[in-house]
């Protein structure tokens, strides 16, 4: 397997981490942050149709669920929380439990309200492809930052800093 920390030769490199045009620092980030967030979602995309069959919104949603409680989320907190129309939301949750990925029941007390969990078969099939999703997650942010601004990504969230160190 190739070094990770190296950067890859199959995607060019961002300009905005060159520095010195004329947009300022914070900016120059956003523009490096966005350029290594396509990279993962380019390279992501192929590795979870191969490993999940979903699409990457609905791995999107998968993702989401798998750091819930059994009990699940709201769609509307879901459509929030992935900035996305709850008609389009809808057709993608009707795909997931299709393929047996997802649960939807009514949530008591509101007529409206559905609320949507990972099946014991999702929580096998995310567990299972892990580790490959991870391995491409690091190579794509590795054309674009370091060890040490990985762990700086990592560290803005809550909790996830521990994760990504390692043994």
């Amino acid at each position: 397997m190739a070094d990770s920390d190296a950067p890859t030769a199959d995607l060019p490199e961002c300009p905005s981490a060159q520095g010195g045009g004329l947009l300022p620092t914070e900016l120059r980030a956003w523009m490096v942050l966005l350029a290594a967030t396509g990279a993962v979602e380019q390279r992501l995309r192929a590795v979870v149709k191969e490993r999940l069959d979903v699409s990457h919104d609905e791995f999107l949603v998968l993702c989401l669920l798998a750091e819930q409680p059994e009990t699940g989320l709201r769609m509307t907190r879901i459509a929030e929380l992935l900035g996305r129309p709850k008609t389009r939301l809808t057709y993608q949750i009707a795909c997931l439990q299709h393929t047996g990925l997802v649960t939807r029941r009514s949530v008591c007390g509101d007529k409206r309200g559905v609320e949507v969990a990972l099946t014991d078969k999702a929580r096998r099939v995310l567990t299972e492809a892990s580790d490959a999703l991870a391995e491409t997650v690091k190579e794509s942010l590795a054309q674009f930052m370091g060890p040490d601004q990985r762990e700086a990504m990592c560290g803005l969230v809550p909790d996830l800093i521990e994760e990504t160190k390692g043994p």
